[in-house]
Protein backbone atom coordinates (compact mmCIF):
# COMPACT_ATOMS: atom_id res chain seq x y z
CA UNK A 1 0.00 0.00 0.00
CA UNK A 2 1.42 3.38 -0.96
CA UNK A 3 1.77 6.27 1.46
CA UNK A 4 -0.91 8.18 -0.44
CA UNK A 5 -3.44 5.35 -0.31
CA UNK A 6 -2.72 4.84 3.39
CA UNK A 7 -3.49 8.52 3.98
CA UNK A 8 -6.75 8.25 2.05
CA UNK A 9 -7.85 5.18 4.04
CA UNK A 10 -7.02 6.90 7.32
CA UNK A 11 -9.04 9.96 6.30
CA UNK A 12 -12.05 7.81 5.44
CA UNK A 13 -11.90 5.93 8.75
CA UNK A 14 -11.44 9.15 10.71
CA UNK A 15 -14.43 10.74 8.98
CA UNK A 16 -16.60 7.71 9.81
CA UNK A 17 -15.73 8.06 13.48
CA UNK A 18 -16.65 11.72 13.44
CA UNK A 19 -20.19 10.63 12.50
CA UNK A 20 -20.52 7.12 13.99
CA UNK A 21 -23.21 4.80 12.72
CA UNK A 22 -24.86 3.60 15.90
CA UNK A 23 -27.46 0.85 16.16
CA UNK A 24 -29.85 0.84 19.10
CA UNK A 25 -31.43 -2.51 19.94
CA UNK A 26 -34.18 -1.59 22.37
CA UNK A 27 -37.85 -1.16 23.07
CA UNK A 28 -40.06 1.63 21.79
CA UNK A 29 -41.48 4.39 23.98
CA UNK A 30 -44.43 6.04 22.19
CA UNK A 31 -44.15 9.10 24.44
CA UNK A 32 -40.67 9.74 23.06
CA UNK A 33 -38.78 10.05 26.33
CA UNK A 34 -37.03 6.71 26.67
CA UNK A 35 -36.12 3.61 24.68
CA UNK A 36 -35.46 3.79 20.96
CA UNK A 37 -36.77 7.34 20.74
CA UNK A 38 -34.39 8.64 23.43
CA UNK A 39 -31.51 6.69 21.91
CA UNK A 40 -31.96 8.21 18.48
CA UNK A 41 -32.10 11.70 19.97
CA UNK A 42 -28.94 11.10 22.01
CA UNK A 43 -27.08 9.66 19.04
CA UNK A 44 -28.06 12.63 16.89
CA UNK A 45 -27.15 15.08 19.67
CA UNK A 46 -23.59 13.71 19.59
CA UNK A 47 -23.19 13.77 15.83
CA UNK A 48 -23.96 10.12 15.15
CA UNK A 49 -26.21 8.44 12.63
CA UNK A 50 -28.82 6.49 14.57
CA UNK A 51 -30.43 3.20 13.55
CA UNK A 52 -32.93 1.08 15.45
CA UNK A 53 -33.99 -2.54 15.79
CA UNK A 54 -37.10 -2.70 17.97
CA UNK A 55 -37.28 -5.51 20.52
CA UNK A 56 -40.54 -4.58 22.22
CA UNK A 57 -43.48 -2.25 21.91
CA UNK A 58 -44.69 -0.53 25.04
CA UNK A 59 -47.77 1.43 25.93
CA UNK A 60 -46.32 4.08 28.22
CA UNK A 61 -46.13 7.76 28.96
CA UNK A 62 -44.48 9.95 31.56
CA UNK A 63 -46.65 8.38 34.27
CA UNK A 64 -45.84 4.73 33.70
CA UNK A 65 -45.99 1.61 31.54
CA UNK A 66 -49.40 0.04 30.98
CA UNK A 67 -48.55 -2.73 28.51
CA UNK A 68 -45.61 -4.44 26.79
CA UNK A 69 -45.76 -6.41 23.54
CA UNK A 70 -42.77 -8.46 22.36
CA UNK A 71 -42.94 -9.16 18.59
CA UNK A 72 -41.81 -12.56 17.25
CA UNK A 73 -38.07 -13.00 17.64
CA UNK A 74 -37.80 -13.81 13.93
CA UNK A 75 -38.87 -10.27 13.15
CA UNK A 76 -36.13 -8.87 15.39
CA UNK A 77 -33.56 -11.01 13.58
CA UNK A 78 -34.93 -9.76 10.28
CA UNK A 79 -34.31 -6.18 11.40
CA UNK A 80 -30.77 -6.95 12.54
CA UNK A 81 -29.87 -8.82 9.37
CA UNK A 82 -31.32 -6.11 7.13
CA UNK A 83 -29.22 -3.42 8.81
CA UNK A 84 -26.03 -5.49 9.11
CA UNK A 85 -26.10 -6.65 5.49
CA UNK A 86 -26.12 -3.09 4.19
CA UNK A 87 -24.64 -0.65 6.72
CA UNK A 88 -21.32 -0.70 8.56
CA UNK A 89 -22.07 -0.45 12.28
CA UNK A 90 -19.59 1.49 14.42
CA UNK A 91 -21.31 0.95 17.75
CA UNK A 92 -24.26 -0.90 19.26
CA UNK A 93 -26.33 0.15 22.24
CA UNK A 94 -28.57 -2.52 23.78
CA UNK A 95 -31.51 -1.55 25.94
CA UNK A 96 -34.80 -3.25 26.76
CA UNK A 97 -34.84 -6.89 25.60
CA UNK A 98 -38.05 -8.21 27.16
CA UNK A 99 -37.60 -11.97 27.42
CA UNK A 100 -35.05 -14.80 27.26
CA UNK A 101 -35.72 -15.65 23.62
CA UNK A 102 -35.01 -12.08 22.52
CA UNK A 103 -31.85 -11.97 24.64
CA UNK A 104 -30.57 -15.18 23.09
CA UNK A 105 -31.23 -13.86 19.57
CA UNK A 106 -29.29 -10.68 20.30
CA UNK A 107 -26.44 -12.72 21.82
CA UNK A 108 -26.31 -14.91 18.71
CA UNK A 109 -26.25 -11.88 16.40
CA UNK A 110 -23.48 -10.19 18.40
CA UNK A 111 -21.36 -13.35 18.20
CA UNK A 112 -21.66 -13.27 14.42
CA UNK A 113 -21.21 -9.54 13.80
CA UNK A 114 -18.72 -8.64 16.56
CA UNK A 115 -19.33 -4.85 16.64
CA UNK A 116 -16.36 -2.71 17.72
CA UNK A 117 -18.30 -1.01 20.54
CA UNK A 118 -21.14 -2.60 22.51
CA UNK A 119 -22.86 -0.76 25.35
CA UNK A 120 -25.42 -2.75 27.32
CA UNK A 121 -27.95 -0.87 29.43
CA UNK A 122 -29.62 -3.73 31.34
CA UNK A 123 -33.10 -2.27 31.35
CA UNK A 124 -34.93 -4.15 34.05
CA UNK A 125 -36.86 -1.49 35.97
CA UNK A 126 -38.14 1.83 34.62
CA UNK A 127 -37.68 5.14 36.47
CA UNK A 128 -41.36 4.91 37.35
CA UNK A 129 -40.71 1.56 39.10
CA UNK A 130 -42.37 -0.57 36.40
CA UNK A 131 -40.62 -3.88 35.68
CA UNK A 132 -39.50 -4.06 32.04
CA UNK A 133 -37.78 -7.47 32.02
CA UNK A 134 -39.54 -10.72 32.78
CA UNK A 135 -38.05 -12.38 35.84
CA UNK A 136 -37.49 -15.59 33.90
CA UNK A 137 -35.15 -13.71 31.54
CA UNK A 138 -32.69 -12.51 34.20
CA UNK A 139 -30.47 -15.58 33.84
CA UNK A 140 -30.27 -15.09 30.08
CA UNK A 141 -29.40 -11.43 30.56
CA UNK A 142 -26.52 -12.29 32.91
CA UNK A 143 -25.14 -14.59 30.19
CA UNK A 144 -25.24 -11.68 27.73
CA UNK A 145 -23.27 -9.27 29.95
CA UNK A 146 -19.75 -10.52 29.03
CA UNK A 147 -20.39 -9.67 25.36
CA UNK A 148 -20.62 -5.96 26.18
CA UNK A 149 -17.70 -3.57 26.43
CA UNK A 150 -19.58 -1.35 28.87
CA UNK A 151 -22.53 -2.15 31.16
CA UNK A 152 -24.57 0.76 32.53
CA UNK A 153 -26.99 -0.47 35.24
CA UNK A 154 -28.67 1.86 37.69
CA UNK A 155 -28.29 1.08 41.40
CA UNK A 156 -31.35 -1.26 41.66
CA UNK A 157 -30.35 -3.06 38.43
CA UNK A 158 -26.78 -3.48 39.66
CA UNK A 159 -28.09 -5.24 42.75
CA UNK A 160 -30.44 -7.44 40.69
CA UNK A 161 -27.61 -8.54 38.38
CA UNK A 162 -25.56 -9.61 41.41
CA UNK A 163 -28.58 -10.99 43.28
CA UNK A 164 -27.66 -8.77 46.22
CA UNK A 165 -29.44 -6.12 48.30
CA UNK A 166 -29.57 -2.63 46.81
CA UNK A 167 -26.52 -0.54 47.76
CA UNK A 168 -27.30 2.02 50.44
CA UNK A 169 -24.45 4.40 49.64
CA UNK A 170 -21.79 5.23 47.06
CA UNK A 171 -18.94 3.08 48.48
CA UNK A 172 -21.26 0.04 48.55
CA UNK A 173 -22.32 0.72 44.96
CA UNK A 174 -18.68 0.91 43.85
CA UNK A 175 -17.95 -2.43 45.50
CA UNK A 176 -20.88 -3.99 43.65
CA UNK A 177 -19.60 -2.47 40.43
CA UNK A 178 -16.17 -4.04 41.01
CA UNK A 179 -17.73 -7.47 41.60
CA UNK A 180 -19.81 -7.25 38.43
CA UNK A 181 -16.83 -6.04 36.35
CA UNK A 182 -14.67 -8.89 37.65
CA UNK A 183 -17.42 -11.41 36.97
CA UNK A 184 -18.08 -10.23 33.41
CA UNK A 185 -14.54 -9.17 32.42
CA UNK A 186 -15.58 -5.76 31.12
CA UNK A 187 -16.20 -2.18 32.26
CA UNK A 188 -19.14 -1.21 34.44
CA UNK A 189 -20.51 2.30 34.76
CA UNK A 190 -21.74 2.74 38.32
CA UNK A 191 -24.29 5.55 38.45
CA UNK A 192 -25.20 7.52 41.55
CA UNK A 193 -28.53 8.82 40.35
CA UNK A 194 -30.61 6.63 42.67
CA UNK A 195 -28.67 7.56 45.81
CA UNK A 196 -29.40 10.42 48.18
CA UNK A 197 -27.28 13.54 48.57
CA UNK A 198 -26.40 16.72 46.72
CA UNK A 199 -23.77 15.06 44.57
CA UNK A 200 -24.41 12.63 41.74
CA UNK A 201 -21.16 10.82 40.89
CA UNK A 202 -20.61 8.28 38.12
CA UNK A 203 -17.68 5.87 38.00
CA UNK A 204 -16.13 3.61 35.39
CA UNK A 205 -15.05 0.39 37.11
CA UNK A 206 -12.80 -2.28 35.63
CA UNK A 207 -10.62 -4.65 37.68
CA UNK A 208 -8.93 -6.34 34.69
CA UNK A 209 -6.73 -3.41 33.73
CA UNK A 210 -8.66 -2.14 30.70
CA UNK A 211 -8.81 1.31 32.31
CA UNK A 212 -5.80 3.34 33.41
CA UNK A 213 -7.00 2.69 36.95
CA UNK A 214 -9.59 0.35 38.44
CA UNK A 215 -12.04 3.14 39.25
CA UNK A 216 -12.40 6.42 37.33
CA UNK A 217 -14.87 8.64 39.14
CA UNK A 218 -16.51 11.67 37.49
CA UNK A 219 -18.40 13.86 39.93
CA UNK A 220 -21.29 16.16 39.32
CA UNK A 221 -24.17 17.91 41.06
CA UNK A 222 -27.56 16.35 41.54
CA UNK A 223 -30.09 18.15 39.35
CA UNK A 224 -33.38 18.81 41.08
CA UNK A 225 -36.06 17.90 38.55
CA UNK A 226 -38.86 15.37 38.29
CA UNK A 227 -38.20 15.17 34.53
CA UNK A 228 -35.64 12.38 34.26
CA UNK A 229 -37.54 9.93 32.07
CA UNK A 230 -35.11 8.07 29.81
CA UNK A 231 -31.93 9.27 31.53
CA UNK A 232 -30.31 5.82 31.48
CA UNK A 233 -31.23 5.18 27.84
CA UNK A 234 -29.92 8.57 26.82
CA UNK A 235 -26.65 8.21 28.72
CA UNK A 236 -25.82 4.77 27.38
CA UNK A 237 -26.56 5.61 23.74
CA UNK A 238 -24.58 8.85 24.02
CA UNK A 239 -21.61 6.93 25.44
CA UNK A 240 -21.78 4.39 22.60
CA UNK A 241 -21.74 7.20 20.07
CA UNK A 242 -18.87 9.14 21.60
CA UNK A 243 -16.83 6.00 22.32
CA UNK A 244 -16.92 5.10 18.61
CA UNK A 245 -15.24 8.45 18.01
CA UNK A 246 -12.81 8.68 20.95
CA UNK A 247 -11.96 5.04 21.70
CA UNK A 248 -11.51 5.86 25.38
CA UNK A 249 -14.20 5.35 28.01
CA UNK A 250 -12.95 8.00 30.41
CA UNK A 251 -12.77 10.61 27.64
CA UNK A 252 -16.23 9.59 26.48
CA UNK A 253 -17.76 9.87 29.95
CA UNK A 254 -16.17 13.26 30.57
CA UNK A 255 -17.69 14.50 27.32
CA UNK A 256 -21.13 13.00 27.80
CA UNK A 257 -21.74 13.76 31.47
CA UNK A 258 -21.82 17.60 31.19
CA UNK A 259 -24.26 17.21 28.31
CA UNK A 260 -26.49 14.95 30.41
CA UNK A 261 -26.41 17.28 33.41
CA UNK A 262 -27.51 20.19 31.25
CA UNK A 263 -30.16 18.00 29.59
CA UNK A 264 -31.58 17.40 33.07
CA UNK A 265 -31.18 21.02 34.15
CA UNK A 266 -33.21 22.25 31.15
CA UNK A 267 -35.72 19.38 31.08
CA UNK A 268 -38.49 21.36 32.77
CA UNK A 269 -38.59 23.79 29.84
CA UNK A 270 -39.95 21.05 27.56
CA UNK A 271 -43.21 20.76 29.54
CA UNK A 272 -43.96 17.21 28.35
CA UNK A 273 -46.47 15.08 30.24
CA UNK A 274 -47.91 15.05 33.74
CA UNK A 275 -45.40 12.68 35.33
CA UNK A 276 -41.65 12.23 34.96
CA UNK A 277 -41.01 14.04 31.70
CA UNK A 278 -38.08 13.54 29.30
CA UNK A 279 -34.70 15.19 29.42
CA UNK A 280 -33.81 17.94 26.95
CA UNK A 281 -31.56 16.15 24.47
CA UNK A 282 -30.96 19.16 22.24
CA UNK A 283 -30.36 21.86 24.84
CA UNK A 284 -26.99 22.62 23.24
CA UNK A 285 -28.55 23.71 19.96
CA UNK A 286 -29.41 27.39 19.41
CA UNK A 287 -32.82 28.09 20.91
CA UNK A 288 -35.44 30.38 19.35
CA UNK A 289 -35.95 33.65 21.19
CA UNK A 290 -38.78 33.88 23.70
CA UNK A 291 -41.94 35.67 22.63
CA UNK A 292 -41.22 39.40 22.32
CA UNK A 293 -37.45 38.98 22.78
CA UNK A 294 -36.55 39.58 19.13
CA UNK A 295 -38.92 42.54 18.92
CA UNK A 296 -37.14 43.99 21.97
CA UNK A 297 -33.83 43.58 20.19
CA UNK A 298 -35.20 45.41 17.17
CA UNK A 299 -36.55 48.20 19.37
CA UNK A 300 -33.08 48.83 20.79
CA UNK A 301 -31.82 49.35 17.25
CA UNK A 302 -34.79 51.54 16.33
CA UNK A 303 -34.51 53.81 19.38
CA UNK A 304 -31.29 55.48 18.22
CA UNK A 305 -32.77 56.18 14.80
CA UNK A 306 -35.93 57.61 16.37
CA UNK A 307 -33.82 60.03 18.37
CA UNK A 308 -32.09 61.05 15.17
CA UNK A 309 -35.44 61.49 13.39
CA UNK A 310 -36.87 63.69 16.15
CA UNK A 311 -33.78 65.91 15.92
CA UNK A 312 -34.09 66.48 12.16
CA UNK A 313 -34.94 70.04 11.01
CA UNK A 314 -37.67 68.56 8.79
CA UNK A 315 -39.47 66.96 11.76
CA UNK A 316 -39.04 70.01 13.96
CA UNK A 317 -40.39 72.27 11.20
CA UNK A 318 -43.30 69.88 10.59
CA UNK A 319 -44.15 69.95 14.29
CA UNK A 320 -44.06 73.74 14.58
CA UNK A 321 -45.68 74.42 11.23
CA UNK A 322 -42.65 76.40 10.04
CA UNK A 323 -41.50 73.81 7.52
CA UNK A 324 -41.10 75.41 4.06
CA UNK A 325 -43.89 74.23 1.78
CA UNK A 326 -41.54 73.17 -1.01
CA UNK A 327 -39.80 70.78 1.40
CA UNK A 328 -43.10 69.25 2.46
CA UNK A 329 -44.18 68.95 -1.17
CA UNK A 330 -40.96 67.17 -2.02
CA UNK A 331 -41.46 64.84 0.94
CA UNK A 332 -45.02 63.97 -0.14
CA UNK A 333 -44.01 63.40 -3.76
CA UNK A 334 -41.27 61.04 -2.69
CA UNK A 335 -43.58 59.34 -0.20
CA UNK A 336 -46.13 58.69 -2.95
CA UNK A 337 -43.41 57.12 -5.12
CA UNK A 338 -42.12 55.13 -2.18
CA UNK A 339 -45.58 53.80 -1.25
CA UNK A 340 -46.07 52.55 -4.77
CA UNK A 341 -42.99 50.36 -4.42
CA UNK A 342 -43.78 49.52 -0.80
CA UNK A 343 -47.19 48.19 -1.79
CA UNK A 344 -45.57 45.69 -4.15
CA UNK A 345 -43.25 44.52 -1.39
CA UNK A 346 -46.16 44.09 1.03
CA UNK A 347 -47.99 42.07 -1.60
CA UNK A 348 -44.93 39.83 -1.81
CA UNK A 349 -45.05 39.42 1.98
CA UNK A 350 -48.63 38.26 1.62
CA UNK A 351 -47.57 35.71 -0.99
CA UNK A 352 -44.90 34.30 1.33
CA UNK A 353 -46.98 34.40 4.53
CA UNK A 354 -47.46 30.99 6.19
CA UNK A 355 -50.96 31.63 7.58
CA UNK A 356 -54.20 32.97 6.19
CA UNK A 357 -54.28 35.66 8.87
CA UNK A 358 -50.91 37.01 7.78
CA UNK A 359 -51.78 36.72 4.09
CA UNK A 360 -54.88 38.84 4.61
CA UNK A 361 -53.02 41.38 6.74
CA UNK A 362 -50.26 42.05 4.22
CA UNK A 363 -52.72 42.08 1.31
CA UNK A 364 -54.85 44.70 3.09
CA UNK A 365 -51.74 46.70 3.94
CA UNK A 366 -50.68 46.68 0.31
CA UNK A 367 -54.11 47.95 -0.69
CA UNK A 368 -54.00 50.71 1.95
CA UNK A 369 -50.74 52.00 0.50
CA UNK A 370 -52.34 52.45 -2.90
CA UNK A 371 -55.89 53.49 -2.05
CA UNK A 372 -55.95 55.17 1.36
CA UNK A 373 -52.60 56.56 2.44
CA UNK A 374 -51.83 57.94 -1.01
CA UNK A 375 -55.13 59.87 -1.15
CA UNK A 376 -53.82 62.71 1.00
CA UNK A 377 -50.72 62.86 -1.15
CA UNK A 378 -52.77 63.19 -4.31
CA UNK A 379 -54.98 65.89 -2.79
CA UNK A 380 -51.98 67.96 -1.77
CA UNK A 381 -49.82 67.27 -4.82
CA UNK A 382 -52.57 67.89 -7.39
CA UNK A 383 -52.41 71.65 -6.73
CA UNK A 384 -48.62 71.93 -6.46
CA UNK A 385 -45.62 71.35 -8.64
CA UNK A 386 -44.13 68.11 -7.44
CA UNK A 387 -41.32 65.84 -8.49
CA UNK A 388 -42.29 62.74 -10.41
CA UNK A 389 -38.84 61.17 -10.25
CA UNK A 390 -37.63 59.11 -7.31
CA UNK A 391 -34.84 60.85 -5.44
CA UNK A 392 -31.65 58.98 -4.50
CA UNK A 393 -32.85 58.09 -1.00
CA UNK A 394 -36.26 56.93 -2.23
CA UNK A 395 -34.71 54.79 -4.94
CA UNK A 396 -32.14 53.27 -2.57
CA UNK A 397 -34.80 52.50 0.06
CA UNK A 398 -37.16 50.83 -2.41
CA UNK A 399 -34.27 48.88 -3.96
CA UNK A 400 -33.35 47.65 -0.47
CA UNK A 401 -36.92 46.45 0.13
CA UNK A 402 -37.12 44.80 -3.29
CA UNK A 403 -33.86 42.98 -2.57
CA UNK A 404 -35.32 41.70 0.71
CA UNK A 405 -38.42 40.66 -1.19
CA UNK A 406 -36.34 38.76 -3.73
CA UNK A 407 -34.41 36.91 -1.01
CA UNK A 408 -37.29 34.47 -0.61
CA UNK A 409 -37.20 34.74 3.18
CA UNK A 410 -40.50 35.79 4.70
CA UNK A 411 -38.80 36.61 8.00
CA UNK A 412 -36.14 38.86 6.44
CA UNK A 413 -38.75 40.63 4.33
CA UNK A 414 -40.87 41.40 7.40
CA UNK A 415 -37.86 42.82 9.22
CA UNK A 416 -37.14 45.04 6.24
CA UNK A 417 -40.68 46.45 5.95
CA UNK A 418 -41.25 46.85 9.70
CA UNK A 419 -39.47 50.23 10.23
CA UNK A 420 -41.89 51.94 7.84
CA UNK A 421 -44.61 50.93 10.28
CA UNK A 422 -42.79 51.22 13.57
CA UNK A 423 -40.64 54.33 13.14
CA UNK A 424 -43.35 56.15 11.19
CA UNK A 425 -45.91 55.33 13.88
CA UNK A 426 -43.64 56.35 16.75
CA UNK A 427 -42.47 59.57 15.07
CA UNK A 428 -46.05 60.41 14.17
CA UNK A 429 -47.34 59.65 17.66
CA UNK A 430 -44.92 62.13 19.17
CA UNK A 431 -45.68 64.77 16.52
CA UNK A 432 -49.40 64.45 17.13
CA UNK A 433 -48.98 64.53 20.93
CA UNK A 434 -46.90 67.70 20.71
CA UNK A 435 -49.48 69.22 18.36
CA UNK A 436 -52.22 68.56 20.91
CA UNK A 437 -50.06 69.85 23.73
CA UNK A 438 -49.59 73.10 21.83
CA UNK A 439 -53.38 73.57 21.80
CA UNK A 440 -54.08 72.19 18.31
CA UNK A 441 -53.60 75.55 16.58
CA UNK A 442 -55.99 75.84 13.64
CA UNK A 443 -53.51 77.99 11.79
CA UNK A 444 -50.96 75.19 11.71
CA UNK A 445 -50.01 74.66 8.06
CA UNK A 446 -49.83 70.90 8.42
CA UNK A 447 -52.67 70.31 10.89
CA UNK A 448 -54.54 67.91 8.61
CA UNK A 449 -51.38 65.86 8.14
CA UNK A 450 -50.50 65.71 11.83
CA UNK A 451 -54.01 64.61 12.75
CA UNK A 452 -53.69 61.54 10.52
CA UNK A 453 -51.03 60.24 12.90
CA UNK A 454 -53.73 59.67 15.52
CA UNK A 455 -55.26 56.91 13.40
CA UNK A 456 -55.79 53.95 15.74
CA UNK A 457 -56.13 51.57 12.80
CA UNK A 458 -52.56 52.31 11.77
CA UNK A 459 -51.38 51.91 15.36
CA UNK A 460 -53.07 48.51 15.54
CA UNK A 461 -51.59 47.52 12.17
CA UNK A 462 -48.17 48.46 13.52
CA UNK A 463 -48.67 46.24 16.56
CA UNK A 464 -49.70 43.37 14.31
CA UNK A 465 -46.68 43.87 12.05
CA UNK A 466 -44.39 43.78 15.10
CA UNK A 467 -46.05 40.59 16.35
CA UNK A 468 -45.79 38.84 12.98
CA UNK A 469 -42.12 39.80 12.71
CA UNK A 470 -41.36 38.55 16.21
CA UNK A 471 -43.14 35.25 15.49
CA UNK A 472 -41.25 34.85 12.22
CA UNK A 473 -37.98 35.32 14.13
CA UNK A 474 -38.95 32.53 16.54
CA UNK A 475 -39.40 30.17 13.58
CA UNK A 476 -36.23 31.30 11.80
CA UNK A 477 -32.71 29.89 12.07
CA UNK A 478 -30.04 31.84 13.93
CA UNK A 479 -28.45 32.76 10.59
CA UNK A 480 -31.79 34.04 9.30
CA UNK A 481 -32.31 36.11 12.47
CA UNK A 482 -28.95 37.75 11.85
CA UNK A 483 -30.12 38.63 8.34
CA UNK A 484 -33.38 39.98 9.79
CA UNK A 485 -31.53 42.28 12.16
CA UNK A 486 -29.31 43.55 9.37
CA UNK A 487 -32.29 44.22 7.07
CA UNK A 488 -34.14 46.02 9.89
CA UNK A 489 -31.17 48.24 10.72
CA UNK A 490 -30.73 49.23 7.08
CA UNK A 491 -34.41 50.13 6.80
CA UNK A 492 -34.24 52.19 9.99
CA UNK A 493 -31.37 54.18 8.56
CA UNK A 494 -33.29 54.70 5.32
CA UNK A 495 -36.25 55.98 7.36
CA UNK A 496 -34.03 58.64 8.93
CA UNK A 497 -32.51 59.54 5.58
CA UNK A 498 -35.97 59.73 4.01
CA UNK A 499 -37.12 62.37 6.53
CA UNK A 500 -33.91 64.31 5.97
CA UNK A 501 -34.03 64.14 2.15
CA UNK A 502 -36.32 67.21 1.66
CA UNK A 503 -33.75 69.49 3.27
CA UNK A 504 -31.04 68.20 0.95
CA UNK A 505 -32.89 67.76 -2.34
CA UNK A 506 -36.00 69.96 -2.35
Amino acid sequence: MTALSTSVVYTLVDTARLHPRVLSIAGSDPSGGAGIQADLKSIAAHGGYGMAAITALTAQNTQGVSAVHVPPVEFLRGQLDAIGSDIAIDAVKIGMLGDAEVIEEVRSWLAEVRPAVVVLDPVMVATSGDRLLRQSAETALRALLPMADLITPNIPELAMLLDEPVAADWPAALEQGKRLAAECGNTVLVKGGHLAGDGCPDALVNTSGLLRQDVVEVGGPRISTRNSHGTGCSLSSALATVQARTGDWETSLREVKPWLLQALATADALEVGKGSGPINHFHHLPQPPAKGAFAATLWKEAAAELDAIHALPFIQGLESGSLPEHEFTYYLSQDALYLNGYSRVLARAGALAPTEEEQLFWARSSQVCLEVESELHRNWLSTREASTQAGPVTKAYVDHLLAASASGSYAVLLAAVLPCYWLYAEAGRKLHANYLEAGSPAAHAYADWLQTYADEEFAEATRQAIGFTDAAAARASSHEREAMLEAFIHSCRYETAFFDAPRLHA
